[in-house]
């Protein structure tokens, strides 16, 4: 009778226990060759979440291959580079598959130089491979406004950049160096990457942004195809045969929090936040011309 009971109880326990895994990975199964997808989207700022996206999927067993989705003109030099190492390191693990939207320039494309392989479609628009500083010079609008800002600084070149007057040609030599410096950083790092002949380097050291099909000639992408042909590569590379399930990461800080809102509503917080945060300072990213300019 007792014994009954045990077993009784371990029956409910290993029920109570898959229920809870079920609800913590939805309806995805428990068990599986599974591709695990992580979306880059829009200016990149803060490189925390695909961060934690591809550390979760490289730790976890079931998932084979990893399809990383860019849709991104850049972003900040610093979240550019922490993505890039976390894609490396992961690459290093576990297939890591590429797949170009619409847009993967200059911190877009930083962030998919390690990946095991790249796919974009013909006409992504991608490279840009370089460095961009855009700082206002506001001092005549002060001006008119009667405004003037009185700035104690430690050192000549402190406080470079500064919205209320010209840069002086110090300052303005000094942020140029840094720009060559982060620009050379960039390109040195592609170059490894993928391998770039001399020649190849010579065609896109100006910064230029290309089309996929054009990239594809220049060796910054290995095939042309859409993300399903991206997710069907990564299923090949590691060795997963049939339809492979895809997963999403999981955002414990947005379980509940990201029901609450409405996709629309959580998209212009999004865009209010990346812009934000991504004004001022050296960028890796890709701006395109304005209309009549």
């Amino acid at each position: 009778m007792a014994a009954a009971i045990g077993i009784s109880l371990l029956i409910v326990a290993a029920f109570a226990l898959g229920l809870v895994l079920l609800g913590q990975r939805g309806a995805e199964p428990l068990f599986g060759d599974k591709i695990g997808v992580v979306e880059v989207k829009g200016v990149i700022s803060d490189s925390r979440p695909t961060m934690e996206a591809l550390d979760e999927f490289r730790r976890d067993d079931s998932v084979r291959a990893i399809v990383l989705r860019v849709d991104s003109p850049g972003g900040g030099v610093g979240p550019s580079q922490e993505i890039y190492q976390e894609v490396k390191r992961t690459a290093q693990a576990k297939p890591v598959v590429c797949s170009m939207g619409s847009v993967a320039a200059s911190g877009g494309y930083y962030i998919a130089g390690p990946c095991t392989k790249i796919m974009a479609n013909p006409g992504t628009i991608t490279g840009s491979i370089g460095i961009i500083s855009t700082i206002p010079n506001l001092s005549g609008l002060m001006d008119k406004l009667g405004v003037k800002l009185q700035t104690i600084k430690s050192g000549d070149l402190k406080g470079a950049g500064s919205p209320d007057r010209p840069l002086s040609e110090a300052e303005r030599v000094m942020l140029e160096e840094l720009n060559k410096d982060l620009y050379d950083q960039f390109l040195g790092s592609m170059a490894a990457e993928r391998h770039l002949t001399p020649e190849q380097i010579k065609a896109i050291n100006d910064s230029r942004v290309v089309s996929g099909r054009r990239a594809k000639d220049l060796g910054l992408v290995d095939e042309l195809g859409n993300f399903n042909d991206a997710v069907k590569l990564a299923a090949k590379l590691g060795g997963i045969p049939g339809r492979p399930k895809l997963i999403q990461p999981q955002d414990k800080r947005d379980r509940w929090w990201g029901r609450m809102l409405k996709e629309e509503g959580r998209a212009l917080l999004g865009h209010i936040l990346e812009q934000a945060q991504s004004t001022g300072g050296p960028q890796y990213l890709y701006t395109p011309p304005l209309e009549g300019r």
